[in-house]
């Protein structure tokens, strides 16, 4: 097979090399906004026009990417945005941040990818990079990505290079940001390694090599499901140590002290965010091609899927003590993220928990300082706003459940006009007044 001597290594060593980032998303804003300020000429595709209205304005549409920088580099010219794909034939690196969801049958979704591919395919020329993020099971850029690309006649490591390298955004993260987390890739071929890796090391700290593009998917897929069995195991523990009338927190706590061997996971009402919810289930779906039966990550994802069901249940419980029912109770969810101090929506668990109550009967209302509205949408039957928190809202209500630990909210003031509070994530622990009203969940 002929070697591809590529000039692109030298464009890319001057930060000449034209980007493109596909999907400006929770991933693909801050990589893009990263290249552009690392001296790269950024273009971002996306099918919303809002979002590519919100990039030309230099106006962040996520609640923790801060508008000001994305202004200076949208009025610097270094970054740009655009619905128009064809204008691919201009980029020399395209880097694909598209959604990698689950379809209802619980199995990989890869329309995303799909169509992306479909729509890069008539404008791949020589000497281009092409790497996907969007996390995914073993297989997918070489089996879905690669023959889409090469439709037009060129060959991925003869004509254009092809590489992989997981997303590992944080949304909300103070220590660590899209530059300071290291970066795995893998390339479908030895010099489509050494194109990705330039690309990378020229606008990110650290990047780690790996020998192929599905060493470096299943990389990100071991990432999640540790977390996702971990979390697991401590839910089961929860409900266990309710049963035996023990808190869960202390022996965690207890048990972090350790200083090897043990690292500390805590419950919460469900799994939330784009990847711990869904990724595992890539590899239980890849797994049954190779007649592999992963139970264990298979139960621990019914674990977690029911975490739901068992605050509702609390809840219930608690009501009881109160000589109430769920059924006509009002009852106030505070937190709808499925993590504190950002507006990612992304499977997060409070829309399950929300649904659920009102299944039952209770007349919900929600607070979040950062998602003014929740919409009819993926499952979820409701629109609503978020109301106000106060201690004389608070005290309309027959039980405050706590979703999602915001640090903006006075829980001490919440507790204490509360009449009934239900924790899920343990925010109440360190509060000395209003113990009697709390029960953990």
């Amino acid at each position: 097979m002929r070697v591809m001597v590529s000039p692109l290594l030298e464009r890319i060593r001057a930060r000449e090399a034209k980007v493109g980032v596909v999907g400006m998303g929770y991933v693909g804003l801050p990589l893009g906004m990263a290249f552009a300020e690392a001296g790269f000429p950024v273009m971002g595709l996306d099918v919303d026009e809002r979002k590519v209205r919100s990039v030309e304005k230099g106006e962040s549409y996520i609640k923790h990417i801060r508008s000001e920088p994305l202004k200076a580099l949208a009025q610097s010219g270094r970054l740009k945005a655009s619905t128009d794909f064809s204008r691919v034939k201009e980029l020399d690196c395209v880097i694909i941040c598209v959604p990698t969801p689950l379809t209802q049958a619980r199995e990989p979704d890869m329309s995303f990818i799909i169509r992306t591919g479909e729509a890069l395919a008539p404008y791949v020329r020589r000497d281009q990079l092409f790497v996907l993020e969007s996390t995914t099971y073993p297989g997918t850029t070489d089996e879905v990505l690669r023959p889409l690309l090469e439709k037009g006649g060129l060959k991925a490591g003869v004509d254009f290079h092809l590489a992989f390298s997981p997303e590992r955004e944080d949304p909300g993260n103070k220590c660590f940001n899209t530059t300071t987390i290291p970066k795995i890739v893998g390339g479908y071929t030895p010099a489509c390694l050494e194109v990705a890796q330039a690309l990378y090391s020229s606008a990110l700290k650290e990047t780690v090599a790996v020998s192929s593009t599905r060493v470096a998917e299943l990389t990100k897929l071991l990432e999640n499901i540790f977390r996702c069995v971990n979390i697991a195991l401590v839910n089961e523990l929860k409900m266990l140590c309710d049963r035996m009338n023990l808190d869960v927190w202390e022996v965690i706590d207890a048990a972090n002290t350790k200083p090897f061997g043990f690292m500390a996971f805590y419950p919460g009402p469900g799994l939330g965010g784009h990847c711990i919810p869904i990724d595992p289930f890539y590899l239980t779906w890849k797994a049954r091609e190779f007649e592999f039966h992963t139970r264990f990550i298979e139960l621990a994802g019914e674990v977690n899927t029911q975490m739901p069901y068992y605050v509702v249940q609390r809840t219930m419980e608690a009501l009881n003590t109160q000589k109430k029912t769920l059924n006509g109770a009002r009852v106030l969810a505070l937190g709808a993220a499925y993590k504190k101090d950002i507006d990612d929506m992304r499977e997060s668990p409070s829309l399950r928990v929300i649904s659920l109550l009102k299944e039952k009967g209770a007349l919900v209302e929600y607070h979040d300082p950062y998602v003014p509205s929740l919409e009819a949408d993926h499952g979820f039957a409701h629109s609503m706003k978020s109301v106000p928190c106060t201690p004389e809202s608070v005290a309309r209500y027959d039980a405050v459940v706590i979703l999602t630990d915001h640090s903006s909210l006075d829980y001490q003031a919440i507790v204490d006009a509360a009449k009934l509070v239900v924790d899920t994530r343990n925010v109440t622990r360190s509060l000395a007044r209003g113990r009697e009203k709390i029960m953990k969940a």
